[in-house]
C-alpha cells in the first residue's frame, strides 16, 4: 500500500504540475500577444477551471496507472533499487504480458498528452519572443522577458531531466544513475520553483542581496578578529 501512494502521489504531483505550467505559459501567451483580451479569455472562472482540469487530469492519469500497475503479478520479487517506487522499476520485476502491454499503452498515451502540451509551450514562447522582440521600449522588451524566463527556466529543468531520466539509451542505464535522475527530475524542479519564481520580486532580491553581504561582512570581521 505504501508503494501504490507513492507511485499515485508522483505521477499526480508531476503531471499536475506540468499541466499548470502549460496553463501558465499560456497565461503569459496571453498577457503579451493579446493584452486587450486578458480579461475576457482569462477570468477568474476561466483560471477556476483550467486549473481544476489540469488536477482532475493529473488524478485521472495516476489512478489509471497505479491500478493497472499494482493489478500486475510481480514474479521477481519485491525488491526495488531506488529510494522510492517508479514505474519502470516496477514493471521489470512482473511476469504478465499483457498488463505489461497495457501499461506501456497507458503510457504511450500519456506521453502523447505531455508531448502535446510541450508543442503548446514551445508554439507560445515563439509567439511571445516576436511580440517582445516588436516592444519599442527596452525597459518594456526588459520587462516582458523577465516574466517569461523564470516559467521557461522552470519548464526545461523539469523536462529535460524527466525526459532523459525515461528516455535514456539502456546501454548507459545504472542503479547509480537511475538514482541521480530520479532525484534531479521529482525534487530539484520542485524545490526550484519558489526560488526561480521569486526571482522578479525586487523586494527578495534586494533582501538576498543584503543577507549575502552581511554575511561577507561578518566574515571578514572574523577573519581580522581572529588574526
Amino acid at each position: 500500500m505504501g508503494c501504490a501512494a507513492q507511485v499515485f502521489l508522483l505521477i499526480f504531483f508531476l503531471r499536475a504540475e506540468f499541466y499548470l505550467l502549460t496553463i501558465m505559459c499560456y497565461d503569459r501567451y496571453v498577457a503579451i500577444c493579446k493584452p486587450l483580451h486578458y480579461g475576457t479569455l482569462l477570468g477568474s472562472r476561466a483560471c477556476a477551471h483550467m486549473a481544476a482540469a489540469a488536477w482532475a487530469t493529473g488524478f485521472l492519469n495516476a489512478l489509471l496507472h497505479t491500478a493497472n500497475t499494482f493489478s500486475l503479478p510481480l514474479c521477481q520479487g519485491n525488491a526495488l533499487g531506488q529510494f522510492f517506487c517508479e514505474l519502470p522499476h516496477i514493471l521489470k520485476l512482473s511476469c504478465s504480458h499483457s498488463g505489461y502491454l497495457r501499461e506501456i499503452g497507458l503510457l504511450m498515451v500519456s506521453a502523447c498528452l505531455v508531448f502535446s502540451c510541450f508543442i503548446f509551450i514551445v508554439f507560445s514562447y515563439v509567439q511571445i519572443f516576436k511580440a517582445e522582440l516588436r516592444i519599442p521600449s527596452q525597459q518594456g522588451r526588459h520587462k516582458a522577458f523577465s516574466t517569461c524566463l523564470p516559467h521557461l527556466a522552470v519548464v526545461s529543468l523539469f523536462v529535460s531531466t524527466a525526459v532523459f531520466s525515461y528516455l535514456k539509451p539502456p546501454s548507459i542505464s545504472s542503479p547509480s544513475l537511475d538514482l541521480a535522475l530520479s532525484v534531479l527530475y521529482s525534487v530539484v524542479p520542485p524545490a526550484l520553483n519558489p526560488f526561480i519564481y521569486s526571482l522578479r520580486n525586487q523586494q527578495i532580491k534586494d533582501t538576498l542581496r543584503n543577507m549575502m553581504t552581511g554575511c561577507f561582512s561578518g566574515a571578514i570581521k572574523c577573519l581580522f578578529c581572529g588574526s
